[in-house]
């Protein structure tokens, strides 16, 4: 059996529509022999009838009652294939591959896609906790859309919009005797325990929290790395270390875990980071998550 073509599918609907060949040819804005020939020629392709013709009608087979319903299932489909693809390009439809770091999740994440979500419900959000250094590399190979991280170093192809910056702050166990003191310096955290992120997976946030204590030539020993601010949290509850993170760890409420301000007042901050192939919405969900904060 020869390909069908598209064409000759919805010549058949018409005419299964209209139950008659001039009306449908009207429909179609043709001519009626080129319709006839273009309908048997697919009858015979198939090798079923689909109409029974008389001099006075024209009606449906059996299986032209069938394959009308199942064809016009399909064009339906590819209707709306067409349609969507449009709204994928336009960037209000499809799906938004978004990389956060984990500190983003207590600060412009949930408000940000909330309010993005609003105005383009059609797409699908794919958020995924991730380092600022896996980010990177997911941005560059096009498999993220939009990442959030914390302090990013500058990378080529990559560009970065500020969302937010926020204080650092001594994370401590309740009885560490820093957590009696209003201002933290870091000569305070020379020789003391510290969990920390890895260097090589937050290598800007890191970088921000050594250039502080290297201030004070203060050289902390570094007893834990882990990729997770929830992580570091659970450990200093533990009594493993102390650690320095972002002001906004405070609305976690970790028990057992205290914050403190840092002497100085050392910074650090958010950015949303898109690659060169951005996601049409891409503008707009970092839109949403600037109005967040």
């Amino acid at each position: 059996m020869e390909v069908m073509e598209l064409r000759q599918l919805k010549y058949f609907v018409a005419v299964a529509d209209e139950l008659h060949f001039g009306r449908a040819a009207a429909r179609l804005h043709m001519t009626q022999p080129p319709l006839t020939v273009a309908v048997r020629k697919l009858e015979d392709e198939l090798g079923v009838p689909l109409f029974e013709r008389t001099t006075r009608s024209v009606s449906l087979t059996a299986a032209g009652r069938m394959f009308r319903q199942r064809v016009g299932a399909v064009l339906d489909d590819l209707d709306a294939a067409v349609s969507d693809l449009g709204d994928v390009a336009a960037g209000t439809a499809g799906r938004l591959r978004i990389g956060f770091v984990s500190s983003a999740s207590y600060s412009v994440l949930p408000r940000g896609l909330q309010a993005f979500q609003l105005l383009r419900p059609r797409i699908q959000l794919e958020p995924q906790s991730l380092t600022s250094a896996e980010q990177v590399t997911l941005l560059l190979e096009g498999e993220l859309d939009v990442g959030i991280l914390r302090d990013p170093l500058a990378v080529p192809g990559l560009s970065a919009t500020l969302l937010e910056g926020e204080d650092l702050v001594a994370v401590l166990p309740a009885g560490d005797p820093l957590a009696a003191e209003a201002i933290v310096g870091p000569g305070s955290f020379h020789g003391k325990p510290v969990v920390l992120f890895p260097f090589e997976l937050m290598p800007g946030f890191v970088s921000a929290v050594m250039s502080w204590l290297r201030g004070a030539q203060a050289v902390p020993r570094i007893v834990q790395s882990v990729v997770h601010q929830e992580t570091v949290l659970g450990l200093v509850a533990a009594g493993v270390g102390a650690s320095i993170l972002p002001a906004s760890v405070a609305r976690f409420h970790m028990p057992g875990v205290v914050a403190r301000p840092l002497l100085g007042s050392p910074r650090t901050e958010l950015y949303a980071v898109e690659g060169q192939r951005s996601h049409p919405s891409s503008s707009l969900l970092i839109e949403s998550l600037r109005d967040s904060r």
